[in-house]
């Protein structure tokens, strides 16, 4: 993938929004495209990700680790999947597979964390993105918080 057009789909990823033009372009020439089958495996439950996906074309699944939780689908292109593994090396609790042919552009945790250290202010931003995506995901459980068991 040519280095413009990989910061071009970087520019469609909502998540990505918080980086310059010229963020965007280095973490572009550290990306890779990757291609992926029906049914193949993009990262598994209990492995640390190493960085994050945006889809480019075609339908990833979900599925939560536990047996309780239903399966989800992500087709929309521009989609950052697991955006808080450019942060943090934890093991996510989701398997994410293609649907069908998919494409999407691989961001390697350790180019984004170089970028953040040499950009305090994208660090202080990237922060900010994924606490208010935590907090709005807190949100939505809320109404169902009382049937929950602790």
């Amino acid at each position: 993938m040519r280095l413009d057009d990989a910061a071009a789909v970087l520019s469609y990823a909502e998540f990505f929004t918080i980086c310059d033009d010229e963020q965007k372009r280095l973490l572009a020439f550290s990306s890779e495209r990757r291609r992926f089958d029906p049914d193949d495996i993009i990262y598994k439950a209990g492995d640390p990700p190493l960085g994050a996906h945006v889809l480019i074309a075609g339908t990833l699944k979900v599925k939560p680790n536990d047996k309780a939780s239903k399966s989800a689908a992500i087709s929309e292109p521009g989609s950052v999947v697991s955006a808080i593994s450019l942060i943090l090396s934890k093991p996510r609790p989701i398997t994410i597979t293609a649907v069908i042919d998919c494409e999407t552009l691989f961001v390697p945790r350790a180019a984004f964390l170089k970028l953040c250290q040499q950009s305090p202010d994208l660090a202080e931003r990237a922060a900010a993105r994924i606490q208010t995506e935590l907090e709005t995901y807190l949100g939505a459980l809320e109404p169902v918080r009382g049937k929950m068991r602790l």
